[in-house]
């Protein structure tokens, strides 16, 4: 069928209706990746639900202004980008629609969006791979699939890691590794790339165990920056897994506006390499007073330099490697790291009574978002001020209603473009108590 794209949708694909009153399909929406707004496409029907189809793109019949070619040779088959056939303005210009209308529909008036953007290649600090067996070749998922697409490159990584995914096979295969020792590697260098860490999953564990360092080893001759590794025991749950070894030191240094973060191997950090300064300093510019939070706080990104201009910060995370690393980051005698999820500390001040109230809270949660718990937690205990950190829109909007109805009102909203080349998208909203 022919099909007018009216918008783009987060999760990658263009909307359309049929417009055609007497198709079957007449008025039902259909979603078709790799679509821009304004095109008109030749589709066909993949999928037919009751309230939408989803369809594959036969071809552009009517392209728009914004379309360019890929930058990648994998790419739409890789399914690890999905807007690499718009230019970097149109990717932002969609993003920046979407999160408006996700609010709307949220009935959250924005008056405007600012936004931060950058380089939208080279960007990544951390990537994470499929080993295929028998070879050795490094692979990303196929869209939509289970299937390996090999890769020798990745154009959004750091120069670092795409050196070391294109000598992976060959040093695998001279340090004598077994067919199928390892399953899954994720690399992460620092913001020089003068630091460089492995990790990596297997299901066999001794075996796997006795083959690590022959393989870092054989890593570090090529890449003397590689300082450490682990090795995880792969689960069927999504997860880290269970650390099986190490080797060398699995950790580095990470600058960000000249504060120096440790980072371990297993801790999690932001992954874009040039707009996390700008991140940081979106959230803590200005600040400054008693007491502040920073709930999910990782290795600390933001209780650091928020520990420099308040007087006590509190800093809640859960992950035991990245409390490590906040323990070691945050070590002023008048700061605390707390090792607790933020639900149950929030539960815990809420009974503790000489509790005293923070001026500020900081929020950077996963894609869950905060949930009905933690937004009436806050609500109730009543910072001054909250700023909310967010990896998906709609939770944000979900979450924003709640803290809205509780007496916050929206200061300003950032868009924050970690991810380009992807549909996801990063928001920093700050909010003041009335």
């Amino acid at each position: 069928m022919k099909l007018r794209i009216d918008k783009a949708v987060y999760g990658g694909a263009g909307l359309g209706r049929v417009e055609d009153t007497t198709s079957p399909l007449a008025g039902k929406t259909i979603f078709v990746p790799h679509t821009l707004p304004g095109e008109l496409v030749e589709c066909e029907i993949t999928e037919d639900r009751k309230s939408f189809a989803n369809a594959r793109l036969i071809r552009v019949i009517e392209a728009a202004a914004t379309r360019v070619a890929p930058g990648c040779e994998y790419f739409p088959v890789c399914g690890g980008c999905q807007y690499q056939h718009a230019s970097y303005d149109g990717q932002v210009a969609m993003k920046r629609d979407i999160l408006a209308e996700t609010m709307e529909r949220a009935g959250i008036v924005i008056p405007s969006i600012d936004i931060l953007d950058s380089q939208p290649w080279l960007y990544r600090n951390r990537i994470r791979l499929q080993i295929r067996f028998g070879d050795s070749a490094l692979c990303y998922r196929e869209a939509a699939s289970h299937r390996d697409v090999p890769v020798d490159h990745c154009p959004i990584a750091a120069p670092v890691l795409q050196n070391i995914v294109k000598a992976f096979p060959a040093i695998a295969e001279a340090s004598g590794l077994a067919p199928g020792l390892f399953d899954e590697v994720e690399f992460f260098t620092n913001d020089a790339e003068s630091a460089l860490l492995l990790s990596l999953w297997t299901t066999q564990s001794a075996a796997a165990t006795r083959a690590f360092p022959v393989l870092c080893d054989g890593l570090r001759e090529k890449f003397p920056m590689l300082s450490g590794g682990l090795l995880y025991q792969s689960e069927s749950q999504k997860g880290q897994g269970r650390q099986q070894a190490s080797w060398g030191a699995p950790e580095l240094q990470y600058t960000v506006n000249e504060v120096s973060y440790r980072v371990s191997a297993g801790s999690f950090f932001q992954v874009n390499r040039y707009l996390v300064a700008e991140m940081v300093s979106r959230v803590v510019a200005g600040k400054q007073g008693k007491i502040a939070w920073d709930l999910f706080a990782g290795v600390g990104l933001f209780a650091l330099p928020l520990a420099s201009v308040y007087e006590s910060v509190v800093a809640v995370e859960a992950a035991p490697s990245s409390v490590r690393d906040l323990r070691h980051n945050l070590n002023g005698q008048m700061h605390r790291v707390v090792a607790s999820t933020t639900l149950d500390f929030l539960k815990q001040q809420g009974r503790d009574k000489s509790s005293k109230k923070p001026d500020l809270v900081v929020v950077d949660p996963p894609r869950a978002g905060l949930g009905k718990d933690i937004s009436g937690l806050l609500s109730q205990i009543g910072p001054r001020e909250i700023i909310y950190v967010s990896c998906d829109p709609s939770t944000l909007a979900r979450d924003l209603q709640s803290l809205l109805h509780s007496g916050y009102q929206l200061k300003n909203v950032a868009l924050v473009d970690l991810f380009p080349e992807t549909y996801h998208l990063e928001t920093i909203v700050e909010l003041i108590h009335t």
